[in-house]
């Protein structure tokens, strides 16, 4: 249901549309809508969203905002993120609250990932 004055959608630059479908479907099991071979929308992650062609990428040391999502299984995801085609860019750290890693998805965004 859509709220007034909260968080909606998030839309992120990907070079490849199709390897991104794959990547994020082989690992976190969402669901796509294409709009068009440049755009491609996922929805029920938390928050909706989509992808849209870009030569630009998301990361942290460029002032952008972090996409962290969560798992049950850190060591899982972290294996299956890699066998994707991800790479850990930020190896697995403690934080108050929990543990969490950084990786890229094949168009060089850069993501997190967290655990209790």
């Amino acid at each position: 249901m859509t709220q007034n004055n909260k968080i909606n959608y998030i839309e992120i630059p990907a070079q490849n549309i199709a390897a991104t479908k794959a990547f994020f479907s082989d690992v976190f099991g969402w669901s796509f809508v294409d709009y068009g071979p440049e755009y491609c929308s996922f929805f029920a992650q938390g928050v909706d969203g989509g992808f849209f062609k870009s030569d630009l990428v998301v990361a942290t040391k460029n002032g952008s905002p972090l996409i962290v999502l969560y798992s049950n299984d850190l060591e899982a995801t972290q294996n299956k993120i890699e066998q994707a085609g991800g790479k850990i860019i930020k190896p697995t750290f403690s934080f108050p609250g929990g543990r969490r890693f950084h990786f890229s998805d094949p168009n060089g965004n850069e993501f997190a990932v967290w655990s209790q």
